[in-house]
């Protein structure tokens, strides 16, 4: 398995594909599938059955995961940055490889 550079609660830009270019902040990590869910981006559109829950049903967008090859997080003025680690103080820390800072 893979280092999963990429947490919870990152923000990433979309490198390839039909979002290339957007950005959003992440909100779950598939690490099996190596997929990871971004905020209001790669919506699809389900089809939901009448429920207790949800008495009339309906079409609901939600996001569908994107590959983790195709995200890249951002620095803080947007930019796309690679990751490493390195260790301080005795603690692994992720940093910028573009800038240099602790993420």
């Amino acid at each position: 398995m893979i280092i999963m550079k990429i947490k919870v609660g990152d923000n990433v830009i979309v490198l390839t594909g039909d979002h290339k270019g957007s950005s959003g902040k992440i909100l779950k990590v598939f690490r099996v599938k190596n997929t990871a869910l971004v905020e209001g981006l790669n919506l699809v559109k389900k089809h939901n059955k009448p429920s207790a829950n949800n008495p009339k049903g309906g079409i609901v967008e939600k996001e569908s995961p994107i590959n983790l090859s195709n995200l890249s997080l951002t620095t803080k003025d947007g930019n796309a940055t690679k990751i490493g680690y390195r260790v301080e103080d005795g603690k692994k820390v992720r940093f910028s490889k573009k800038t240099n800072e602790i993420i």
